[in-house]
């Protein structure tokens, strides 16, 4: 998706960019330029066993990472913590956190991290925690930004889901500065009602949360009214270090059948990004309250319109504010409009909104998972597998 919306083709050559090495452009940030013109995305894939990583190595987009990039174990962590973070994990640390170091060598102002994993699993939770850990000795005060996939209520994985995604837990309060929520079966509900997709596959619901990380982002790789920096992002939407766990929301997300018949103006996808329905996360912000709301626009959106969008919601009693945060916005333009992936499931629209917030309904995902751990602790199920690897 960001290879679109720079447009780079898949061997990394950059046909609209005509000076080679020479531009600062905003693209840069997620880009490196080699000297032959080449862009490589600055990022690295790490799994503990092999398959996942093998298919970015033969997939379409082969030639865009570096082999060094794409790092993967042996044996898998199992869907255990333990095994991620104490013993399979302990071995491959050093070298993912040698080849961060590579690329970090490689900007010029590295401003922070955006890490992406889900804690149901065990590579996921131990390993995510580990380099989280780590990264905080080695990088101490840059940002760490997660988008991290949360157990969902019904969708399960695996049964030992509740152990993983609490132990993981206490390494996202300690160690990322925001982390934004989401959980697979928010996606698929999403997938069904909105885009008609009948039995969605994770390829649907990749590209879902790609279009929601590219408008986080999208500041930084383009140039905007109001643009929003990665720090902003935290000064804004963290009233304390430790309640750092925000909701997003998108909108419009609907099929292009439908686009032809929708008036999506900025009151309208203001209104639905406030909608239950196009959270990425199963809670309900109707029993919470907010402490904070970040927007941010892309495409055909000017000042004008956003304060009057702003200013209706403010009107409504649906949504409500804790009393020591009164005001609560923050607003964000930027002037690209969204990219759609050719034969994806999204329709390309002329302006959309990514809404993040930090509300007090959170704590139902909490409470939710904590009911699951406790009702399995009480029994002591399953524990021996975490005993036996070192904890």
């Amino acid at each position: 998706l960001y290879c679109l919306e720079h447009g780079i083709q898949p061997d990394g050559q950059m046909p609209s960019d005509k000076t080679i090495g020479g531009g600062d452009d905003a693209f840069n940030t997620f880009f490196s330029e080699t000297g032959s013109g080449k862009h490589v995305p600055r990022c690295v894939f790490v799994d503990l066993e092999p398959t996942v990583v093998d298919e970015v190595r033969t997939g379409t987009y082969r030639q865009l990472y570096h082999p060094e990039q794409l790092i993967s174990g042996k044996e898998d962590a199992a869907n255990n913590y333990a095994r991620g973070h104490y013993t399979v994990g302990k071995e491959i640390v050093d070298l993912v956190l040698d080849r961060i170091r590579k690329l970090a060598d490689n900007c010029t102002g590295l401003q922070g991290f955006l890490v992406f994993n889900a804690v149901g699993g065990g590579t996921g939770s131990g390993l995510g925690a580990l380099l989280l850990e780590r990264l905080s000795v080695d990088y101490g005060r840059k940002s760490k930004l997660s988008f991290t996939i949360y157990p969902s209520p019904q969708v399960s994985t695996a049964v030992v889901e509740p152990y993983n995604c609490v132990l993981s837990t206490h390494g996202l309060l300690e160690h990322t500065d925001v982390s934004f929520m989401v959980d697979n079966e928010a996606l698929y509900d999403i997938c069904r009602r909105n885009l008609d997709v009948e039995r969605p596959t994770y390829t649907n619901l990749n590209r879902l949360v790609a279009q929601i990380i590219s408008s986080l982002t999208a500041s930084l790789r383009f140039d905007g009214a109001l643009n929003v920096d990665v720090t902003e992002f935290q000064t804004n939407l963290v009233p304390y270090p430790r309640i750092h766990f925000v909701v997003s929301a998108f909108a419009p997300i609907i099929s292009a059948e439908k686009a032809y018949h929708e008036q999506l103006s900025v009151a309208e996808i203001t209104n639905s990004a406030f909608e239950p329905a196009s959270q990425l996360c199963k809670v309900d912000p109707r029993h919470g309250k907010y402490m904070a709301v970040c927007l941010m626009y892309r495409g055909d959106v000017v000042p004008k319109d956003v304060n009057a969008a702003v200013a209706t919601i403010k009107t409504k009693r649906t949504i409500q504010f804790v009393d020591w945060c009164p005001t609560g916005f923050k607003c964000g333009i930027n002037y690209q409009p969204p990219t759609v992936v050719p034969g994806g499931d999204l329709a390309k629209v002329m302006r959309a909104v990514a809404m993040m917030s930090n509300t007090t309904a959170i704590a139902e995902l909490y409470s939710r998972i904590d009911h699951k751990f406790d009702l399995m602790y009480a029994k002591r199920a399953f524990v021996h597998w975490y005993v036996g690897e070192g904890m």
